[in-house]
C-alpha cells in the first residue's frame, strides 16, 4: 500500500475512534519559504521546518530534505519562531489562597482553572503556547502554580506540562514579599515579620523532611501526612521552583537571602528595581533568573514607582538570565512581544530579547528540553508571523502546538480573540483571591 493512502486510512481510523480533536498528527507537515528564527542559532532565510508526530524532525535551509508524503505549507514572506513562553500569568480564571492564612503551600491553582476560559484564546492570539499560571500574590505563599501547554482541552489535566518523569510535578510555588502580603493579621504586617514567618515555615518543612528520611520507608515511623509540608519538601529537594513576586530592591535581596538559607531554586518575578541590584541577582547561586515586566503608561502600585524598562538591559549586562512575562490581566497576552520590543528600545540586545520570551522563560520553568527553541526532537510549538516579531505592524497569523494548529487569524471565530469586541472576554478581571483586590 502506498504511503499517502496508508496515511489517509490511518487518519480516518483515528477520527472514527478518537474524534477529530483527539486526532494526533501523523502526516508530516512542512513549512517552507519563511525566515525561521530558531533562537538556538542564527535566523534562516528561505527556511524549511519539518514536523512529524508533534515533534520537530528537521529545521534548516532550502535544501533540507522534505518527506515525500508531507503536507507542504508555502509560508514565503512570513516569519516562524518558537511558541512564546510566559512565566507569569493569570489566564484561566483561577484563584488561590484565601484570607484565613498568609501561607498556603497546600493550595493548587490547578483546582480552580477553567480550561474553557476565553482567556486561553487571548494567550494563543498573542503566540503564547506554554504558560506558568499563578495564584495571586496577596499572600506570602499563595500556593502551587501550574505549567500548562495551551492545547485544546476539556479538562485541565490534558493541558499539564510535567517537569519530572514520574509525572508528579507540573508547577512551581508562588511566594510574594513587599507590600502585597503586609496586611492585617493573619498577614505579616511588616517586611521583617514576613521574612520571619516564611523562615519559620521552611524550618518546619526541614524537620518534616528529616522525619521522612529517618523513617527510611517504615510506614510506622512516618510523620502524619501534611500536604503543605509535602509541597515544601519538593521545594527543598529542588523539584519545585519558587516564583517570588518582588519589587523593591530590599525585597529582592530578602527573597534571595531566604533562597540561599534554605537552598531552594528561585525565579524572581517582576523585580521592578532590578536595575539597582542586577549584579547581586546575577551572582546569586540559587537564582535561576529574573522574570520582568515592562510598562508603557503611568499608574500601578507604589512599590513599583521606580520600575525601569531598562531592567532587561541591566540584567543582561550583569550576566543574569532574564525573561519577560505578561501577568495577564495586568498586561495583555496579545501584546506579549511588545515587552521584548520595549526592552530593545531601552538597550537590550535583540538576541537576548528573543530569548527572553522563549527559551529563557522555558529554563525558568524546567521545560527547556521540550520548548523554547526550534530544534530536532523538540515539541513542534511555533508561531507564524507576517513580519518582524518586534514591528508594531506585525500580526501573528497562526499558533501551532505539538504539530496542531490551535489558532488561526484567517478564521473569523479565532480572529475576534485577537481584535476584541463586545463580550469576547466577559468577567475576566484578575483578582488575587475570591475577595477581589486588583493586582
Amino acid at each position: 500500500m502506498k504511503k499517502p493512502i496508508r496515511s489517509l486510512l490511518l487518519a480516518l481510523v483515528c477520527v472514527l475512534f478518537f474524534g477529530a480533536e483527539g486526532f494526533s498528527q501523523s502526516t508530516p507537515q512542512v513549512f517552507k519559504g519563511a525566515q525561521i528564527i530558531p533562537i538556538s542559532g542564527e535566523p534562516i532565510n528561505n527556511g524549511v521546518l519539518v514536523v512529524e508526530d508533534g515533534k520537530i524532525t528537521a529545521v534548516g535551509g532550502p535544501n533540507t530534505r522534505i518527506p515525500t508524503d508531507a503536507d507542504v505549507h508555502d509560508v514565503s514572506g512570513h516569519v516562524i519562531m518558537p511558541g512564546l513562553v510566559d512565566t507569569h500569568s493569570h489566564v484561566g480564571d483561577g484563584d488561590g489562597g484565601d484570607r484565613s492564612a498568609t501561607l498556603h503551600p497546600d493550595v493548587r491553582i490547578l483546582d480552580s482553572i477553567d480550561p474553557r476560559s476565553p482567556s486561553f484564546k487571548r494567550a494563543l492570539a498573542g503566540g503564547i503556547t506554554s504558560v506558568n499560571v499563578m495564584p495571586g500574590s496577596g499572600h506570602l505563599m499563595s500556593g502551587q502554580t501550574v505549567y500548562l501547554k495551551l492545547r485544546k482541552a476539556n479538562v485541565i489535566e490534558d493541558m499539564l506540562l510535567y517537569t519530572d518523569e514520574e509525572k508528579t510535578i507540573y508547577g512551581g510555588l508562588k511566594m510574594a514579599n513587599g507590600t502585597n502580603p503586609r496586611g492585617n493579621p493573619p498577614s505579616a504586617g511588616t517586611r521583617s515579620k514576613a521574612a520571619a514567618m516564611v523562615r519559620e515555615l521552611y524550618v518546619k518543612a526541614q524537620e518534616y523532611k528529616a522525619k521522612i528520611e529517618a523513617a527510611d520507608g517504615d510506614e510506622s515511623k512516618m510523620p502524619a501526612r501534611d500536604i503543605g509540608m509535602e509541597t515544601l519538601v519538593e521545594v527543598l529537594e529542588g523539584k519545585r521552583i519558587v516564583h517570588n513576586h518582588t519589587h523593591k530592591h530590599q525585597d529582592i535581596l530578602t527573597a534571595m537571602r531566604l533562597a540561599e538559607e534554605f537552598g531552594y531554586r528561585l525565579v524572581l518575578q517582576h523585580v521592578s528595581e532590578a536595575w539597582k541590584v542586577a549584579d547581586e541577582i546575577a551572582d546569586a547561586d540559587h537564582v535561576i533568573g529574573a522574570s520582568i515586566i515592562t510598562l508603557d503608561s503611568f499608574g500601578g502600585k507604589v512599590e513599583a514607582a521606580e520600575i525601569r524598562n531598562s531592567n532587561g538591559k541591566h540584567l543582561e549586562e550583569a550576566g543574569a538570565l532574564v525573561g519577560f512575562h505578561t501577568d495577564d490581566g495586568v498586561t495583555d497576552s496579545r501584546m506579549f512581544l511588545r515587552h521584548a520590543a520595549l526592552g530593545i528600545r531601552e538597550g537590550m540586545s535583540r538576541d537576548e530579547a528573543l530569548k527572553a520570551v522563549t527559551v529563557a522563560n522555558a529554563i525558568m520553568m524546567d521545560i527547556d528540553e521540550r520548548v523554547g527553541t526550534l530544534e530536532n526532537g523538540k515539541d513542534a510549538d511555533f508561531i507564524i508571523l507576517d513580519g518582524d516579531p518586534f514591528s508594531v505592524y506585525t500580526h501573528i497569523q497562526e499558533t501551532w502546538i505539538e504539530g496542531q494548529k490551535v489558532w488561526d487569524r484567517s478564521n473569523e471565530e479565532d480572529k475576534k480573540y485577537a481584535t476584541g469586541g463586545y463580550q469576547i472576554y466577559p468577567g475576566t478581571i484578575h483578582t488575587h483571591h475570591g475577595e477581589g483586590g486588583l493586582k
